[in-house]
């Protein structure tokens, strides 16, 4: 599993939240090739939907830029392995009717 330790750069999850964060992504880092990014995001992303409800975001790879706007207590950007990992939880704003 989980065979070096992972360094975050930043974040404002929960403690709890951020541990299964970089869970989550060493399991993924199990399952798939270092090089299959895309899967890699895309096990994070549909872990976090069905633990903490949809609307996850997920960012895997070794050089990438990024600006985006997240809920509140919802963003990590890690490192683990030698890739690095963004995931976040979308903004909804309110429809206009």
């Amino acid at each position: 599993m989980l065979e070096g330790k992972a360094l975050i750069d930043d974040s404002d999850m929960p403690m709890k939240m951020q541990i299964q964060a970089m869970a989550s992504a060493s399991h993924a880092l199990d399952l798939f090739d270092v090089f299959d990014c895309k899967s890699i995001a895309a096990h994070i992303k549909k872990d976090f939907d069905k633990r903490y409800g949809g609307g996850w975001q997920c960012v895997v790879g070794s050089n990438f830029g990024s600006y985006f706007t997240h809920s509140e207590g919802t963003f990590i950007y890690f490192t683990l392995q030698t890739l690095k990992f963004l995931i976040f939880k979308g903004v909804i704003f309110p429809s206009h009717s």
